[in-house]
């Protein structure tokens, strides 16, 4: 049998996104591969939300390219974004991943089957009855990374799935986003923390004014920053 083509690389070639006069991309090449996660970094307004839908597939680009697995207009059928609020479904929590398995040729054991499995991956499998949108922010956050990954995608975005959360929940979300690298999905996150950077970092793609200003390992980035940008904001400096 012929193996599923994959989304992965996904790969930016001189892209811009802009509205008018403003840039939220200014002519960024970068490529997304299979590996670790790879963490968007900067300070607000940088491009990294952007980047993202971009990525994603929901904001085209108004010059460059991006190529998902050496193809271009790709359905995103094998990527999957969370969103820093989350849209819950006025359903109970199995019953939004019910929904998200819509469509798929699963008869009904299996489907529960894979909703319970879901629901395990994210530690809400007590909760399964429970309407989602009597759920905390944590766990509404948790249930919307089960929701994204149930029809099995290539890489997940996630843009700073943990702003709004307390410590408690930001571990939680921590941990189920490297629970999903160990399945060999890509992850590409956008975070305005740095520790969270340290602690689930593959890779860092910096950015600054839309633009790429620097792309390394984590450690090479933490320890030797090589570019002004990423040493003033590591130092806890202002980038204007």
């Amino acid at each position: 049998m012929r193996a599923p083509v994959s989304d992965l690389p996904i790969h930016f070639e001189n892209v811009t996104v802009a509205a008018g006069a403003v840039k939220m991309l200014d002519r960024v090449t970068l490529t997304f591969a299979a590996g670790p996660p790879t963490i968007l970094i900067g300070p607000n307004g940088s491009g990294k939300s952007t980047l993202l839908r971009a990525a994603m597939g929901l904001v085209a680009p108004s010059k460059g390219l991006v190529t998902w697995g050496g193809r271009e207009g790709v359905p995103p059928t094998r990527r999957a974004i969370v969103f820093q609020r989350p849209a819950m479904l006025r359903r109970t929590a199995g019953g939004n991943l019910r929904y998200a398995l819509g469509g798929l040729s699963l008869d009904r054991v299996e489907r529960n089957r894979r909703v319970g499995e879901l629901l395990a991956l994210v530690g809400l499998a007590q909760l399964s009855d429970r309407p989602a949108r009597k759920l905390s922010g944590g766990e509404q956050q948790r249930l919307a990374l089960a929701r994204a990954l149930a029809r099995d995608p290539d890489v997940l975005f996630l843009d700073e799935p943990t702003a709004s959360l307390d410590p408690a929940a930001t571990s939680a979300i921590e941990e189920i986003v490297a629970a999903v690298s160990r399945r060999s999905i890509k992850v590409v996150m956008a975070t305005h923390d740095l520790g969270e950077a340290r602690r689930l970092a593959g890779e860092i793609v910096m950015l600054h004014r839309g633009r790429v200003v620097e792309t390394a390992p984590a450690a090479s980035f933490f320890n030797a920053p090589q570019s002004g940008e990423a040493a003033t904001f590591l130092a806890g400096g202002l980038l204007v």
